[in-house]
């Protein structure tokens, strides 16, 4: 599942063609929605918003289009009516007079008055949003020493979007990594200091996962290693999908466990429980 960094610049990519410009033409493809396609044709886009993994289309006429990808669900972006030749079901079109955006497969989609879109059942029981520009480091660590998640293993609080929204698998993996906290740890038996460390890790990474597409080491470190032949894939991370692979680090090698039945990568000289 794409997390929120992905969500994130898709999203970029659907508010490039859709921000401030008329939907002349919206289709449903779930029954029970189609009936809102007309109420909001004639209506501009004004902003498309992320809450996690979670994607709000705000328009000018008082109504947000909420969609959730879950496993399955993609975004297109195409010149009007050009539809790409798939199999998968189209749940959701916006046309502009030049664009379409264009959502597959995805069947959490709803269709809410504006001023009420915070009574969202998925809203109300996520965290802030890991790339809201609003969050601080500060607030991160409040959070990790909250009565809520501070007794909690991390490995478990970091897939908890009650916690943040938007984290995920590999980030969980990487941000636990550079912040030297193993993941069965608590955050209430961490030091000051090893709170602090984690929180700000929490938003380097997830922001540098945004600006880069979904890679988390350092810029030149990454472009370095795209020189030497490392392909996407290969390059990306410092510890996630590299098993028995020696740590960008110390060259122990990485370990590839399972914890809250999702995998996750761990140094034991750099993460020591």
């Amino acid at each position: 599942m794409p997390e929120g960094p992905e969500i994130r610049r898709a999203a970029d990519k659907i508010e490039a063609v859709l921000k401030d410009k008329t939907a002349e033409r919206v289709e449903f493809g779930l029954q029970p929605l189609k009936k809102f396609g007309k109420r909001l044709e004639g209506s501009n886009v004004l902003t498309l918003e992320t809450r996690g993994k979670a994607l709000l289309t705000h328009f000018s006429s008082g109504f947000t289009v909420y969609s959730h990808n879950q496993l399955y669900g993609v975004w297109r972006v195409v010149k009007r009516d050009k539809l790409p030749k798939t199999n998968r079901q189209l749940r959701l079109a916006i046309h502009t007079d030049q664009h379409s955006a264009l959502l597959y497969s995805a069947s959490d989609i709803s269709v809410w008055n504006t001023e009420h879109i915070e009574e969202h059942p998925f809203l109300q029981r996520i965290g802030p949003d890991i790339l809201s520009p609003a969050l601080t480091w500060q607030a991160v660590a409040e959070r990790l020493q909250s009565k809520a998640f501070s007794g909690r293993a991390l490995n478990s609080v970091y897939l908890d979007q009650a916690f943040l929204a938007g984290l995920g698998n590999y980030l969980r993996s990487e941000i636990l990594f550079l912040a030297g906290v193993h993941p069965s740890q608590k955050a209430r038996d961490l030091s000051k200091g090893q709170v602090g460390k984690l929180a700000r890790t929490t938003l380097e990474i997830s922001k540098r996962s945004y600006a880069l597409a979904g890679v988390t080491l350092p810029e030149r470190q990454y472009k370095a290693l795209k020189k030497r032949g490392f392909t996407y894939g290969k390059a990306r991370f410092f510890v996630f999908g590299r098993a028995s692979q020696p740590c960008r680090l110390c060259q122990t090698k990485i370990q590839r466990t399972t914890a809250n039945s999702r995998r996750i990568y761990t140094c034991a000289t750099c993460q020591p429980n």
